[in-house]
């Protein structure tokens, strides 16, 4: 199944919350690492995704605070879907560089938030995607940059 089949799909199951459960659990056949990671999307529109990513021990470190890389996976996770999800089905895009800026230790529940807004893609483009990661206190625990490589499905 395409990535933009497995969106269309969004609108109808995104109605209920075991929905959302439903379609999260779905993203980790296409993409099985990131399913590894739990996390459920919660809002999923052109250009804009939050997920939600529960406090597991199967994600935190020896500090008992979310492990570095199961922040760095929820936020290539949120851009990537805000991006793909609003992409033409003869584009494509891959990870090019991710970076993350971490501002304190990530506990309980956090909410990772993307918003941007994407070009006419008429050739390949890196495109800068920014999510940021949110605790329960709404305070940014960590700042995600993901660069996205763009263009033609034949040249990805």
């Amino acid at each position: 199944m395409s990535i933009q089949k497995l969106f269309s799909l969004w609108n109808f199951f995104s109605k209920y919350k075991i929905g959302k459960l439903l379609f999260s659990y779905a993203i980790g056949f296409v993409n099985p690492y990131t399913g590894a990671l739990g996390a459920c999307i919660d809002v999923l529109e052109e250009g804009h995704a939050e997920v939600i990513l529960r406090d597991k021990r199967k994600n935190r470190n020896h500090l008992h605070s979310i492990h570095a890389i199961a922040l760095t996976n929820l936020g290539e996770f949120t851009s990537g879907i805000a991006v793909l999800g609003s992409l033409k089905p003869n584009i494509r895009g891959i990870v090019k560089h991710i970076s993350i800026d971490f501002s304190k230790k990530a506990r309980g529940e956090l909410r990772a938030v993307c918003r941007c807004e994407l070009p006419v893609i008429n050739e390949d483009i890196d495109l800068d995607v920014y999510a940021n990661i949110f605790d329960k206190d709404n305070e940014c625990v960590a700042k995600v940059k993901v660069v996205w490589k763009l263009g033609q499905a034949k040249d990805i």
